[in-house]
């Protein structure tokens, strides 16, 4: 988890710990909560046997009868591998985590209880479908056989164990399908989009002018980097992949609250992804049987999230012994732990990627509140109000007053309230993720398509996040769908906090339709390529997605190497995972000509002869990739800093890229200058010339005085640290839990997208969080990878046996065939009633 969770640093908690460990106590308790995965076990409520078998990674595949035996016992695996997650995820997502760590927690807490996902996923349940209830139910029953079996916090998992010394009496509640439901929610919060854009755009408006800031945020470049559709639009309320372009369609506070809903909205644990958003985003794409040596589709996909132990995936095949009506699952692929099904992967016949397309589903605005009343359209309206009571570990229950308007959750006030004032004085949310959705149903629809139609209507059922879709199928077509529930603005485009007042920039009541969203079946090219950057170049399409797209660095690196690879002849699944491993860094060539040429004396000119010539590889044994990042880093600091409130500083992502790119060609903009520095004006130059030298003084002290022996692999390392108590500030528990440092090439905007925060350090923050290449000529040559391993017990063989495979860019065999899944068989457990 990407923001610290400090307990108090009882000296009784480290004792104990320290006496475990040199007592052996530890390593009985860790081995007693080992799932058992052989033999025989009895299952309470299965309806008939369940095979379970595991590979030497300890990666399962279901084999069951029916449906509901079959995520009965995927419930049971999860909960086997990974109940602590799951126990820690339905907590997040209901704002109890405080009952498990104190009051370290409790500004989390108020921050989700405001906007209150669990109530909505409340709502949400009740209108699932009746099959997707019985599912839901069926894991929730097998989640509940392994906790009845395993009632004691050492046979659970160590981290119950350690617990027990904060909290003695804790002992987990059954599952049930709410907690299932309430992780989406979570899942949606990570992927929202540009909510933090909206903030930072409204800070830094209240330091510089609106042309100043909109240099900030440039129009994306569509004369260089392509978005992922180029035909089509809408005809007739349909999108028609076949249309003419139509026209585009035409197209504007409080510094106080502004920065409290920013605060507010950092206390949201992020389960997915990084605290910062620049550079967290996706790959997928896929090519046509035209372009592959085996005359059918690959298809390739690495979601970027937050690095943390145990990895967000769980790999598993959920498979039905014989495909029908009772029984149609034949699924393989990653799966959260606490939601039935798998979420990204293959069935028998087609193959789907995600990565997020990032519409704008989130807005903020600024109300006018006085007392339990807001104004509304010259009306004084009564505010929404509830009080939610927050139990504390080891203190007094907390209640707080959750209000909201018509635009919903005032979220500034979990941080405290603000006096009223003539001016705003309070900020809402709408999110759609607020409204009740059916992305449980899209989930199992999604698991038992077999064609292009069906994959399209179960993406219909997929409302939040939105993601963007690529597909594959055996019969040889690929393809790609917008799906999600993005809003229809009466004004404004979601860019800045908008008046709620006046009633001018609601939301209408219907989002932009499911048959308007870009759709393209087998395109002319022969691929699809996503990463994040724009679906479609608003000249020919109408309905608003987003002014905040990534900015296309890393979708055209994709493109241009598929075009590279297909001149040379076809593509084979090697190919597709070199192109996952490409590490080249994107301003390279508009950045290092700049750096060139700037006069520039002492021994930082002889560091900057390492980027005369680099290609902008970024391998671990690199000193250019060392030195240029360094500069890029203090580049940033340099010109930004001096201008910016802390919150809208940059962290490195893709649209500096495009800030700075622009600004080298404008050697005296005022963003050159240092404002802090009175008697002087600064240029390009000058700031330049310090960034190299700053950079040169930063490595020496780090890496040391000889440049070329610098490696880029020695200051972008990656520390798998575990998501609760990796945390804890206790450096004994966490050396319990967290492993690593490994040394991983990449960057924030590569390919190979390894992100680091420039406001920090060179460490890694974000990363593929998996790699998958799926092979529609034989599925069962598929290859697969995650970040850490399929265990999430400390101390297990496959706790993170797969890290350093991952950091070394190699990939396992993703079987699925019953025979290759049996022969790779280390472990066989069967469930019986």
């Amino acid at each position: 988890m990407p923001w610290p969770l400090r307990w108090s640093a009882r000296i009784l908690t480290v004792l104990l710990a320290l006496a475990l460990v040199l007592a052996g106590v530890l390593v009985h308790t860790v081995r007693q909560s080992f799932p058992q995965v052989e033999g025989t076990l009895r299952l309470p409520g299965l309806t008939g046997n369940v095979e379970i078998y595991r590979d030497k990674n300890g990666i399962p595949h279901i084999y069951a009868g029916n449906s509901e035996d079959l995520f009965m016992a995927q419930g049971f695996v999860h909960a086997q591998d990974r109940f602590w997650e799951m126990d820690f995820r339905r907590h997040v997502t209901a704002g109890r985590l405080s009952e498990l760590f104190g009051t370290a927690t409790l500004d989390n807490d108020k921050a989700i209880r405001t906007m209150g996902w669990r109530r909505v996923a409340e709502q949400e349940l009740t209108e699932l479908t009746e099959r997707t209830k019985r599912y839901l139910d069926a894991y929730a029953k097998g989640v509940n056989a392994w906790l009845a079996a395993n009632p004691n916090a050492s046979d659970r998992s160590l981290e119950y164990s350690v617990l027990k010394v904060q909290n003695g009496g804790y002992t987990p509640e059954p599952w049930t399908p709410l907690d299932s439901v309430s992780w989406l929610k979570a899942m949606a919060w990570d992927l929202r989009s540009n909510l933090e854009d909206e903030i930072d755009r409204a800070l830094a408006l209240t330091k510089l002018p609106p042309e100043r800031v909109e240099q900030l945020y440039p129009g994306y470049p569509y004369d260089r980097h392509d978005p992922i559709v180029t035909v089509g639009a809408v005809v007739k309320e349909v999108y028609d992949q076949r249309a003419d372009p139509r026209p585009p369609r035409e197209e504007r506070t409080g510094a106080r609250v502004l920065a409290q809903a920013a605060q507010a909205l950092k206390a949201v644990p992020s389960t997915m992804s990084t605290a910062e958003r620049d550079g967290i985003g996706s790959n997928s794409w896929v090519v046509s049987g035209d372009h592959t040596v085996s005359g059918k589709p690959l298809l390739a996909n690495d979601p970027h999230l937050s690095a943390q132990m145990p990895s967000v995936w769980y790999q598993t095949g959920l498979h039905c012994r014989e495909l029908s009506d009772a029984c149609s699952y034949d699924v393989t692929g990653f799966s959260f732990s606490g939601v039935p099904g798998v979420v990204i992967g293959h069935t028998d016949k087609i193959a789907w990627g995600f990565t997020n397309l990032g519409p704008d589903v989130a807005d903020l605005f600024l109300e006018k509140v006085d007392g339990d009343t807001y104004l509304y359209r010259g009306e004084r309206v009564p505010l929404e109000v509830r009080q939610e009571k927050i139990e504390v570990a080891g203190g007094r229950p907390v209640t707080i007053t959750v209000r909201a308007t018509r635009h919903g959750p005032l979220v500034n006030e979990v941080m405290g309230a603000v006096k009223p004032s003539g001016e705003a004085n309070a900020v809402a949310l709408s999110w759609t993720a607020l409204t009740p959705g059916r992305t449980a149903d899209a989930i199992f629809a999604l698991n038992e398509a077999g064609d292009w139609n069906e994959f399209r209507a179960a993406a219909a059922l997929f409302d939040v996040p939105a993601q963007n879709l690529v597909y594959a199928d055996t019969s040889g077509t690929i393809g790609y769908q917008a799906p999600g529930r993005i809003p229809v603005r009466e004004n404004g485009d979601g860019t800045v906090p908008v008046p709620g007042w006046t009633g001018e920039y609601d939301w209408k009541t219907a989002p932009i339709p499911y048959d308007q969203l870009p759709s393209v079946r087998n395109p002319a090219e022969g691929y699809i390529v996503t990463a994040n950057n724009a679906v479609i170049d608003p000249s020919r399409y109408a309905p608003l997605l987003t002014k905040d797209w990534s900015y296309g660095f890393r979708s055209q690196r994709i493109l241009d190497r598929l075009k590279e690879e297909i001149g040379k002849g076809k593509l084979d699944a090697a190919a597709m995972s070199r192109i996952q491993q490409d590490d080249h860094n994107g301003l390279a060539a508009t950045l290092v000509p700049a750096l060139m040429e700037v006069s520039l004396a002492g021994p930082s000119a002889q560091a900057r002869q390492l980027l005369d010539g680099w290609d902008g590889a970024q391998g671990l044994d690199s000193a250019p990739a060392a030195y240029f990042n360094a500069v890029w880093r203090h580049l940033l600091r340099l010109t930004f800093h001096d201008e910016l409130p802390e919150a809208a500083r940059p962290s490195g992502g893709d649209r500096w890229y495009e800030v700075v790119g622009q600004l080298l060609n404008s050697p005296g903009d005022p963003f050159w200058d240092d404002v802090t520095t009175e008697e002087r004006v600064e240029e390009r130059d000058d700031i330049l010339r310090q960034a190299l030298a700053s950079a040169y003084r930063e490595l020496t002290e780090l890496l040391g005085d000889d440049v070329k022996a610098w490696r880029w692999g020695d200051l972008h390392r990656l520390t798998l640290t575990h998501q609760t108590l990796g945390t804890s500030g206790i450096g004994p528990i966490e050396s319990l839990f967290n492993r690593g440092p490994l040394a991983v090439a990449g960057n924030k905007d590569a390919v190979n997208a390894t992100g680091w925060n420039v406001l920090e350090d060179y460490a890694i923050t974000s990363v593929p969080s998996m790699r998958m290449v799926l092979d529609l000529s034989d599925l069962d040559k598929s290859q697969w990878i995650n970040l850490t391993g399929a265990s999430g017990h400390a101390f297990h063989d496959n706790y993170w046996d797969q890290a350093a495979v991952w950091a070394r860019g190699e990939l396992l065999p993703m079987r699925s065939k019953p025979e290759s899944v049996k022969k790779a068989a280390a472990h066989t457990l069967k469930l019986t009633p």
